[in-house]
């Protein structure tokens, strides 16, 4: 997710379960070879396990981003066969590649041939006019063939003409049992599915059926959810409350603010922590309107938490005043 999974966001998740694999915003092949590395794909050692998803179409290309990422310690490589963005239609790779299931395969290939950690594709089950059931197997197979065992899968169609990047997050149906059916005719690979997941409820129901979820904007907004994840996914560990994960996330926090980086920077991504809670909308303003301050701090944060730990205990006690009466 472009601009929004970066490394301060990731480094938040991660103190909220311990479990789950962080994926990274795409990057593309070029920006990998010919970029600021160190800014692009630097990240908190604290993060594992976490994929690098890149972004591209040219095999040899992919191959040196993908032996770049490696060497800075990313635990997976993924391709990107998914994001409709104008941009990236432009560039020849995301969902348009869905049409060059070849192309996809020998991208793959090289990929796999230059690191030794998995390589995996995300993708869409088709794009335009595709027939998804001959599209998605097809790609599937081809990469497959290429030395893939690992696919996301997000389950709609893009609409690379007429409709937004945004609409193709929504408009396009969802088609979850032709996912499910992929699973059950190719039991040896491992398919995660992607789109239209709203929580953990959703995410356990899906798991009947294959190997895992990926969860992108419900956990951006609700970052909360992911405190969940260790025990009631991988039946291990304990939940982590929003209060719990920000005290976990602050010395991440204050590492960075020590090196220059603005706290808006890391604030934009707890925004959604407290969501449905007493508090919230303070919890919110404070962070969005204090933390753009030149020179703001932890101080703002810990102004931000009180006012949400205000709202809860002002809600506790008209409970217990309720219940008194």
């Amino acid at each position: 997710m472009m601009d929004w999974s970066d490394r301060h966001c990731r480094s938040l998740h991660r103190v909220l379960s311990r479990k789950a694999l962080l994926y990274s915003e795409m990057v593309t092949s070029g920006a990998v070879l010919n970029g600021d590395r160190e800014k692009l794909l630097g990240f908190d050692a604290g993060q594992h396990p976490v994929a690098l998803q890149l972004g591209g179409s040219e095999p040899a290309d992919l191959a040196a981003a993908a032996r770049i990422g490696e060497d800075f310690g990313y635990d997976e490589i993924n391709l990107n066969v998914g994001c409709p963005s104008d941009r990236v239609q432009s560039g020849r790779f995301g969902a348009c590649l869905m049409r060059e299931p070849a192309l996809v395969a020998d991208c793959m290939a090289a990929m796999a041939a230059a690191v030794s950690v998995p390589v995996t594709v995300k993708c869409r089950i088709g794009v335009d006019d595709q027939d998804p059931e001959q599209s998605l197997f097809e790609l599937v197979d081809l990469s497959a063939k290429a030395g893939v065992t690992s696919f996301v899968v997000h389950a709609r169609k893009a609409w690379l003409k007429g409709l937004s990047p945004k609409e193709n997050r929504d408009v396009p149906p969802l088609d979850y049992p032709l996912v499910h059916r992929l699973k059950a005719e190719r039991p040896d690979l491992t398919i995660v599915i992607n789109g239209g997941i709203p929580d953990l409820d959703a995410s356990l129901d899906q798991l009947e059926h294959v190997d895992g979820v990926m969860l992108g904007r419900a956990a951006y907004h609700e970052p909360g959810l992911l405190g969940q994840v260790d025990r009631r996914v991988f039946g291990e560990g304990r939940d982590v409350d929003a209060f719990e994960a920000v005290e976990l996330y602050k010395p991440y926090m204050a590492g960075q603010l020590a090196a220059g980086v603005h706290l808006a920077a890391m604030g934009r991504h707890m925004l959604g922590l407290f969501h449905g809670m007493p508090g919230a909308r303070a919890w919110r303003r404070i962070l969005t309107v204090e933390g753009v301050a030149a020179g703001a701090g932890l101080e703002v944060v810990d102004r931000a938490l009180a006012a949400v730990r205000q709202a809860v205990d002002a809600r506790e006690a008209r409970t217990l005043e309720a219940a008194a009466s």
